[in-house]
Order: C-alpha cells, then sequence, then structure tokens
C-alpha cells in the first residue's frame, strides 16, 4: 500500500514542511541517540529515548515526502512510512539485539 493510499485511508494527511522543520527533527533525533546512552539510565529509559529517535527520524522522512500521520495509530503510521520514504525494508525495522 502506498502513502497516497494511507492518505486515501485517511491515515495520512499532506503537510509542507520546511528544511528548518526537517533540520530540528534531526537535531532531536541525534541528542537522543546521545543521550540514550548516558551513563546511570535504566533499560526502560533508554529503549524510550532510543525509540523517541527513531520516531524523529521517521517524522522527517514522513514529513520531507509532504505528509503526516492522522492521530490514530501515529507512532505506528510513522515507523511503518519508512517503507515508503526511504526503501526501507521488513528487516530494517526488526529490532536490534543490543542495548544503547
Amino acid at each position: 500500500m502506498s502513502l497516497d493510499d494511507w492518505l486515501r485511508n485517511g491515515w495520512l494527511v499532506e503537510y509542507k514542511t520546511s528544511p528548518q522543520e526537517i533540520i530540528e527533527l534531526l537535531r532531536i533525533a541525534d541528542r537522543d541517540l546521545k543521550e540514550c546512552r548516558a551513563a546511570g539510565l535504566s533499560p526502560d529509559w533508554r529503549l524510550a529515548i532510543a525509540y523517541n529517535s527513531a520516531l524523529q527520524s521517521a517524522t522527517a522522512a514522513l514529513s520531507a515526502a509532504g505528509y503526516r500521520a492522522a492521530r490514530d495509530g501515529h507512532h505506528y503510521r510513522v515507523i511503518q512510512s519508512l517503507a515508503d520514504t526511504i526503501g526501507a525494508n521488513s528487516d530494517m525495522m526488526k529490532p536490534i539485539r543490543r542495548p544503547c
């Protein structure tokens, strides 16, 4: 199913982003990748911070493609859109078996 199909189903909305917004989303993603490695964090917090990094990166890719996820299933749609926005295959979206 393409992003246009998702749009027709109401899972996405058209969105016009800016270069500054993409830069900011990727800056947050980079920050969170560094922060998830901080000493003293519980595994739960490491995962939450790393997940936010992935979500921000995927949001940047979806925004650059001209879309935003609708409210229902927002995180799921953003992550699954990677197949269309960056050509990610299902192996790329499997969990990594190592800590941050």
